[in-house]
């Protein structure tokens, strides 16, 4: 039944596109937008009168409030597409063990789950390990060449493997330290050396802040049991530190804002959920978005409506400038200009 859904759906769509005509690109891209808005919610009204059923396993690798919007945004935008009861998923989390999503996805395979959706580079590798044939859709992956050993990566995987990124521009990350702190002369690259696509963004990042002329040192730290000690020696060394979008250090950003905080040295950080626990600005991005996004891709593989082996990367449609107003007011910085509160819990 799955297939036969997916073939008349293809063959309506390919009919749609040859009425077609050109009115433009703004109009075309609204008219493709609202087209794949509708064709994924056909799909789930399909897959409803038929009684199909999908079992999606998901695996989260920390607890945190970027990931945790991620996931939610994936499930209620899934649920919401294929219907609360055509779709059964499974969500266990790896409380920030790169090692337990091994164990994780492995049962999801011997589960024979239709999808899995892997948040975090750790669970997409894991994932990756795990299997061959079952679909894998991860979010909250920066860099997928990086993460998957993909040299001359071009922005589809290939084999069973897509998702959607969470990689804000780095050049602009870069050039809100000298935006914020034009003075300084040292920028600390605080990140945990287990994560590669933290090493990624700290390497890029360090590139366009040397062009500037910052002089810079990386900081990483293996876990969080020396995530302590190496803030503080980054801390003691920086005028200012640059934190990527790091799971590490954001599931324990209280302990870079105890150090960083006092001794009087701002933060920049790569994503919203880490500048509200110790940054003082940050181009953010909605994860929840992310997860819905990831969802509805999920929609069109089970559905058949697409072949993920061709299915590129998807990423962020929007950035925005924030700024922690309570640590800029603690340290006595004044918020530069088109930037947005963050709203703290």
């Amino acid at each position: 039944m799955k297939k036969l859904f997916a073939v008349i759906l293809a063959v309506a769509m390919l009919l749609t596109l040859t009425a077609c005509g050109s009115a433009g690109d703004t109009a075309e891209t609204t008219a493709a937008a609202a087209e794949g808005t509708t064709a994924a919610a056909a799909e789930g009204t399909a897959a409803a009168a038929s009684g199909e059923k999908y079992v999606v396993g998901v695996c989260q690798l920390v607890p945190h409030e970027a990931l945790d919007a991620a996931t939610q945004g994936f499930v209620d935008r899934l649920t919401e597409l294929l219907g609360a009861d055509n779709v059964e998923i499974n969500i266990q989390v790896a409380a920030g063990d790169a090692a337990t999503c091994a164990p994780i996805v492995n049962a999801f395979v011997a589960d024979d789950v239709d999808l899995i959706m892997a948040n975090a580079t750790p669970a997409l590798q894991a994932a990756a390990a795990a299997t061959a044939d079952i679909p894998i859709l991860a979010t909250s992956v920066t860099e997928y060449g990086v993460a998957l050993g993909i040299e001359g990566f071009t922005g589809t995987v290939g084999g069973n493997i897509s998702g959607t990124s969470d990689l804000a521009p780095l050049d602009q990350q870069a050039q809100m330290v000298k935006d914020w702190f034009p003075d300084a002369e040292t920028v600390g690259l605080l990140y945990c050396s287990a994560e590669a696509n933290s090493q990624y963004q700290v390497d890029t990042v360090q590139k366009y802040l040397e062009e500037m002329g910052y002089t810079c040192t990386q900081y990483p730290f293996a876990d969080s049991n020396d995530l302590q000690a190496v803030t503080q020696t980054a801390a003691d060394n920086s005028d200012v530190i640059y934190v990527p979008t790091d799971n590490t250090v954001a599931s324990s950003a209280g302990i870079v804002d105890g150090i960083c905080q006092p001794a009087g040295v701002p933060v920049i950080t790569g994503e919203e959920g880490i500048c509200k626990g110790c940054g003082v600005a940050t181009l953010s991005i909605s994860y929840y978005d992310l997860g819905v996004k990831t969802a509805e891709m999920a929609a069109q593989v089970l559905t058949g409506e697409a072949d993920i082996s061709t299915m590129p990367i998807g990423y962020a449609d929007n950035f925005s400038p924030k700024y922690n107003a309570a640590i800029c007011d603690a340290l006595g910085i004044t918020p530069l200009e088109g930037y947005e509160a963050v709203t703290l819990d």
